[in-house]
């Protein structure tokens, strides 16, 4: 297995899975925050947004990203997944108010189901951007402390991290005011709770992943002198 990528940030090296991995991650975004981010649901006496029955697998993706490829493929997948939220936002605005055909008696509901408001959009764009890339820098770094070991510790303590950054961004920007206060706690905490037990309860599954894809690729990357920027594209 290569481990000699300790002293750059990326390669030229062609992967097998890295581009279907992208497309995975952008397509359980899109959805988790199209589909799930405004609908409330009460389960066994928990109260919580729909979209955290999805938008941990893109943590679970990112993990992955993060440990077998680098931090700066993850960065590349994190701003794919970015700009796919940004354009399903300024398409989902314009589709809403353009003017619908005589007849068609469906407008309201569809503005009720699709109808973001912007404050939602930029909690969202916020949310993800900072979370995500404090989960990936995070995981990288205990990568490198832990010199490989204890695989959970750094996908469990990565997600930790990244999913607080998510939560405490996104709920007080996109609900205060609109939800009660007690509510918008409520379902803050509860949340970024049950996020973090769904990383621990594919901790099993991500150890398959990843070993898996470590030996495929035929590499295990370790950041030891990344330029963590957030801001930057390509390698």
């Amino acid at each position: 297995m290569n481990k000699n990528n300790l002293t750059s940030e990326s390669t030229t090296k062609k992967f097998k899975y890295y581009d279907l991995i992208m497309a995975a991650f952008v397509t359980v975004l899109l959805c988790s925050n199209i589909i799930g981010a405004e609908k409330i649901v009460t389960l066994g006496g928990f109260t919580f947004g729909a979209g955290i029955l999805f938008f941990p697998i893109s943590y679970f993706f990112n993990d992955i990203l993060t440990e077998v490829y680098g931090y700066a493929k993850s960065r590349k997948v994190v701003w794919a997944g970015f700009a796919g939220l940004v354009f399903s936002s300024v398409m989902t605005y314009i589709v809403i108010y353009l003017p619908p055909a005589a007849g068609w008696e469906h407008q309201k509901a569809y503005e009720v189901v699709f109808g973001q408001t912007p404050r939602i959009i930029i909690a969202s764009l916020i949310a993800f951007f900072c979370g995500e890339f404090a989960n990936s820098f995070t995981l990288a770094k205990m990568k490198i402390l832990t010199k490989g070991k204890k695989l959970w510790m750094r996908t469990i303590g990565s997600t930790a991290v990244g999913e607080a950054v998510d939560s405490i961004i996104f709920y007080p920007i996109a609900f205060y005011g609109f939800w009660p206060n007690d509510l918008l706690i409520k379902v803050l905490i509860t949340n970024y709770a049950l996020k973090v037990i769904w990383e621990t309860v594919a901790t099993p599954l991500t150890y398959k992943v990843v070993a898996h894809l470590k030996k495929a690729e035929n590499e295990d990357y370790y950041d030891v002198k990344t330029n963590f920027t957030p801001f930057k594209v390509y390698s």
